[in-house]
């Protein structure tokens, strides 16, 4: 070990106010353990336009009480120097390790500051504060939550005064004046900060509650899972004011638990994370399955399908049932809410399926497209409905401009109670949008790496010897999104129109260590027979996606 490495760890050992992690950096010294000690000081934890997200533990790579201090303290000189000072920031915080003390030291250097302060009094889903920016006129936001990151992670999410979450200066901004900070005992800090709990929360609650009209069908039998995280009591309470019955929980996932101990990845686009409550549904006799992840901004559906067997493809994951795809469930919201021709703008992020598009356009709706992410998303103009594929929806974007998975589910058991009510189901009224406008089939491509060099290789490799063909489609333009537009800001990417309405998108993740490529394809349904394009359109897929595979070389 340098004597360099060593007299930074120590360094930071003196000014760390957290026995756990002290503890845990001062074994890493005495057993002499280089590597780790490299990693954890080889660099500090990046903020950027997701804020931070890391590893819990000791050392400026990763999230701790000294990196979330100083980042308080930087975000505060922000607001300071930009006049942000008029309102209080609001701080929230999920059922992660560590959450609850991160966002208490969060809540005592922004008093320290001189500013206001409000503290949720529970973990709490990310959308209450996402809502409760605009309802208590904050100037900004912060969320303690990693969201659906492994249990070993936490995060730290900023919004500002508007409820987006921070895009481009503001981040480079924040991150500049994190930088400034100085010693971590000149940072002042208080304790009379303010709390808030059951007001806001009701305040949420009847917003979403007034989503539903007073004449909407409600007769619906649903299995739920939190997934471990902290949406259980706030769904189950939106349901009821909604005037649905409560669903049924996965009581092996219903409480709050850092460790996630039932899943291998908290999110439930992942393998085998709803199995739990696709047992559950099957049990009950559900119409609908729903989960939420972690932080209860996404919402994930799965629904009755007989043509399912076993682990099946399409998004299958259990005997009997099929989970939806993000795009199949952001086009069936669409239809919903873009029917009634609101005056404004749909939106929905350049992964994510073409086929929004095709449906505003039906109802003379305006139609954007975003770079990847709600941060992008949220901040549309005139916002009435935006969605990624990622299963983020905003249903509601005058009160949430933000994915949330609380609303968003109130909302698909609206829709799905009207399709009982008519003797149909959702997948019903996915049949009918593959009539209307041509099947939409999209699926994705992810390559996990160690080595995030290989991510960089591979993009170079795509930029310098470009493919011509991908499956049995042509390649008729390819767009570097690294090179921005005027309806596009620069983002490290490449999209590939192909022939017959084709598409893919392929980008570094902006929270993992993958490379994720997006396809779509666009069948035409002849004769109304949906099954038929299904197949072809799986076919097609996976020629894609197998040729795309080779040209990545990963």
């Amino acid at each position: 070990m340098t004597d360099e490495l060593r007299a930074a760890a120590e360094a930071w050992l003196s000014e760390d106010p957290d026995p756990d992690t002290r503890a845990e950096l001062q074994q890493l010294l005495d057993a002499g353990d280089t590597a780790e000690l490299a990693d954890r000081f080889a660099g500090t934890l990046e903020f950027g336009t997701a804020g931070l997200r890391g590893a819990v533990g000791a050392g400026p790579n990763r999230m701790n009480r000294v990196v979330v201090i100083r980042a308080a303290a930087g975000l505060a000189a922000y607001l300071k120097a930009n006049g942000l000072t008029d309102g209080p920031v609001l701080i929230g915080y999920d059922a992660r390790h560590k959450s609850d003390v991160f966002a208490q030291d969060t809540a005592a250097v922004v008093r320290g500051a001189g500013l206001d302060a409000v503290l949720l009094d529970r973990p709490t889903p990310t959308p209450v504060i996402a809502f409760g920016i605009r309802h208590l006129r904050a100037v900004a936001g912060v969320v303690v939550t990693a969201s659906h990151n492994p249990p070993q992670d936490n995060g730290y999410k900023v919004y500002l005064g508007d409820g987006s979450q921070i895009v481009p200066p503001a981040d480079a901004e924040i991150a500049a004046a994190i930088a400034a900070v100085g010693p971590l005992e000149s940072v002042p800090r208080g304790d009379d900060w303010q709390t808030t709990g059951d007001e806001l929360l009701n305040a949420y609650l009847d917003r979403i509650a007034d989503l539903v009209p007073a004449d909407a069908p409600r007769e619906l039998n649903v299995a739920y899972t939190p997934l471990h995280g902290v949406g259980r009591t706030l769904v189950e309470d939106a349901v009821a004011r909604a005037g649905f019955a409560v669903p049924a929980v996965v009581a092996s996932q219903a409480d709050p638990d850092p460790d996630f101990p039932t899943v291998s990845f908290p999110n439930p686009e992942e393998p085998g994370a709803i199995d739990a409550a696709l047992e559950l549904a099957r049990e009950i006799g559900a119409d609908i399955a729903v989960a939420n992840d972690p932080d209860a901004d996404r919402c994930a559906v799965a629904v009755p399908d007989p043509s399912v067997g076993g682990a099946g493809a399409g998004g299958a994951t259990g005997e009997g049932w099929r989970m939806l795809r993000g795009d199949e469930l952001g086009a069936l919201l669409g239809e919903f809410l873009l029917s009634t021709r609101p005056d404004g703008v749909a939106a929905c992020s350049i992964v994510s399926s073409s086929l929004l598009g095709k449906i505003a356009k039906a109802y003379d709706v305006r139609y954007v497209e975003t770079l990847t992410g709600f941060k992008w998303i949220g901040r549309v103009p005139e916002l009435v409905f935006g969605y990624e594929e990622a299963l983020g929806y905003c249903v509601d974007p005058a009160a949430v401009k933000d994915k949330d998975g609380v609303s968003t589910l109130v909302r698909v058991l609206e829709m799905a109670a009207r399709a009982k009510a008519e003797g149909r189901t959702l997948l019903d009224l996915l049949d009918d949008l593959a009539s209307k406008y041509g099947l939409h089939a999209t699926d994705q491509l992810s390559v996990r790496v160690e080595d995030l060099s290989l991510i960089q290789t591979a993009m170079t490799n795509l930029r310098t010897t470009p493919p011509t063909t991908l499956g049995t489609h042509s390649v008729v333009q390819i767009d570097d999104l690294a090179e921005g537009s005027e309806a596009l800001p620069p983002t490290d990417g490449l999209r590939y129109t192909l022939s017959e309405g084709a598409r893919v998108v392929v980008r570094p993740s902006g929270t993992e260590p993958k490379l994720k490529c997006y396809l779509e394809v666009v069948i035409p349904v002849q004769n109304e027979d949906v099954a038929a394009a299904r197949v072809a359109a799986a076919n097609d897929l996976e020629g894609i996606k197998q040729a795309l595979s080779t040209a990545l070389g990963l």
